[in-house]
C-alpha cells in the first residue's frame, strides 16, 4: 500500500537533512516536521534515528488534532508535543525545526535573547530573537514537551510578535526552535538563526558594549524582505 503523503515525506527528509548539511546538528539531535492542514497531520522525524540512515518512508505521520500516530512503525520525534502546540497555535506555520546548534544553544543556555545588531539578523527576525521564561518544576515534570511548546507561544504573544515576524525562538536553558511556511524555510531560518548567534557572539568579544543596530535601518532590512511591500528577490511578475 503506498504511503500517505509522499510530497510531505520527501520535503521534510530533505529539511532534516538541510540541518546536518548546515552543521546544525549533532548524532541524532534534532528534528524537522511539515504539516498538511487540510489532511490534519504533521510529518516528523522519529526519535533518535542518525539522520545517516533516515529515508522518507521512516518518517512518522501524526495526527494534529489528537496527537496520535496515523502511519509509521517508528515512535516520532519525543519534541512532538512541541511542534504540535506550535501548529496549533500558528496557522500560518506549514514546518517546524528543532537543534542543540551550538551558538544558538548558547544563547539559550545564558538565558538571554539574540540583540539585533546589523542588517544580517534584521533581514531574519524583526527585532531580538527571544528567550523563553525558565519552566517551572511542575511544567518540567507535566507534559513536558507540549509545556515547551507553550512557553514558547507564551513567550510571543507576551511580545505582541506574530510568527512571520519572528520565525525562532530561544527555550532557555535548552535551545532554539524556528518555523517558516514549510519545513525547507523552517531549516532555513535555523541556519540564519545560528549565523546571527555566531556574529553576535563575536561582535560582543570584539565589543561588550556594542548596542542594537538602528531601528529605522532594521526595520527597512526587515520590511524589503517581509510584508506587503517587500521587494528582495524575484517574487511573483
Amino acid at each position: 500500500m503506498p504511503l500517505l503523503l509522499p510530497d510531505l515525506r520527501e520535503t521534510v527528509w530533505r529539511a532534516n537533512l538541510a540541518l546536518v548539511r548546515a552543521g546544525l546538528v549533532t548524532l541524532s539531535f534534532g528534528n524537522a516536521s511539515g504539516v498538511d492542514r487540510e489532511a490534519g497531520v504533521l510529518v516528523i522525524k522519529p526519535s533518535g534515528v542518525p539522520y545517516d540512515t533516515l529515508r522518507p518512508e521512516m518518517l512518522v505521520v501524526v495526527s494534529l488534532d489528537s496527537g496520535e500516530v496515523v502511519e509509521g512503525e517508528l515512535r516520532p520525534s519525543s519534541d512532538t508535543p512541541t511542534h504540535l502546540r506550535l501548529y496549533r497555535a500558528f496557522a500560518d506555520i506549514g514546518g517546524v525545526v528543532h537543534t542543540h546548534s551550538t551558538s544558538a544553544t548558547s544563547w539559550a543556555q545564558a538565558r538571554r535573547s539574540i540583540p539585533a545588531l546589523g542588517t544580517t539578523h534584521a533581514d531574519h527576525f524583526h527585532g531580538a530573537v527571544p528567550v523563553t521564561r525558565e519552566m517551572t518544576e511542575s511544567e518540567v515534570a507535566g507534559d513536558y514537551e507540549a509545556e515547551t511548546g507553550a512557553v514558547i507561544v507564551e513567550t510571543l504573544e507576551r511580545l505582541g510578535l506574530s510568527a512571520g515576524e519572528m520565525p525562532a525562538a530561544l527555550v532557555a536553558s535548552h535551545g532554539p526552535f524556528t518555523w517558516g511556511k514549510d519545513a525547507q524555510e523552517a531549516a532555513d531560518n535555523a541556519t540564519a538563526l545560528e549565523a546571527v548567534a555566531t556574529m553576535a557572539i563575536q561582535t560582543f568579544g570584539i565589543d561588550p558594549q556594542t548596542k542594537p543596530m538602528a531601528r529605522h535601518l532594521a526595520e527597512r532590512h526587515f520590511t524589503r524582505k517581509h510584508g506587503p511591500n517587500a521587494y528582495y528577490g524575484q517574487g511573483r511578475r
